[in-house]
């Protein structure tokens, strides 16, 4: 059973979530928060596997929340829902911790299909959306020295091996795991092997952590 948070100001708007999540036999909703204070706080107590998180909210908004409760350490995944598809927020949001995110006028069965997906630690964002996503908000990553390093140097690829590095930069083009098997002529189970040693050494939560791991330490380089 997938245990869901829904976090938006709009009652209406959970009221409708709460009514499509609890006619499902694997999800139930534990609580609701018009505003970040109270999704951190009812994260904090209730421990759900998904927080649906509503960016504009009163008060603390959605990043804030967002980043307060991936900083926690818990297992809880956050879910961003935006108005916009390019929302600048959204990227902030990803780069705070969110494990995905969806526009709110997806259809109910893109909405479920995200919370399961997020529930056990796969990206949600579209690969041609994610692309799109990080070129438009490519100004908003670290710059400085830093910034500046060959790949190769960055600490956080430090341990990878070249195919590992090959795969996570496939990985921020947007490719799926079956393209990447067929490309690079790997079994699928080897690739989503490769995948989940990745995330471990760099210490990405997901697959969406990973693509802007890829353009923060330029493996990819935007548009």
């Amino acid at each position: 059973m997938t245990t869901v948070l829904i976090a938006d100001d709009q009652p209406l708007q959970r009221f409708g979530s709460r009514m499509l999540l609890e006619s499902q036999d694997d999800m139930t909703v534990v609580g609701e928060a018009a505003n970040g204070s109270e999704a951190v706080r009812l994260a904090a107590e209730l421990h759900p596997d998904v927080v649906l998180m509503d960016i504009r909210m009163p008060g603390l908004d959605g990043i804030e929340a967002t980043r307060r409760i991936t900083a926690a350490g818990d297992r809880t995944r956050i879910l961003i829902v935006t108005t916009f598809d390019l929302d600048e927020y959204a990227y902030a949001g990803l780069r705070a911790g969110a494990s995905g995110f969806l526009v709110k006028d997806a259809q109910p069965e893109e909405l479920l299909a995200g919370i399961r997906a997020v529930a056990t630690g796969d990206a949600v964002v579209a690969p041609s959306l994610t692309r799109r996503l990080l070129d438009a908000y490519v100004h908003h990553l670290p710059t400085g020295p830093s910034s500046e390093a060959l790949p190769q140097d960055d600490p956080r690829l430090a341990s990878l091996t070249d195919r590992e590095r090959e795969i996570l930069t496939v990985i921020g083009k947007g490719w799926t795991n079956t393209e990447i098997a067929t490309r690079l002529h790997l079994a699928e189970s080897t690739v989503k092997t490769h995948v989940g040693r990745i995330l471990a050494k760099t210490g990405s939560r997901d697959r969406i952590q990973a693509v802007i791991l890829a353009y923060a330490t330029k493996l990819v380089q935007t548009s």
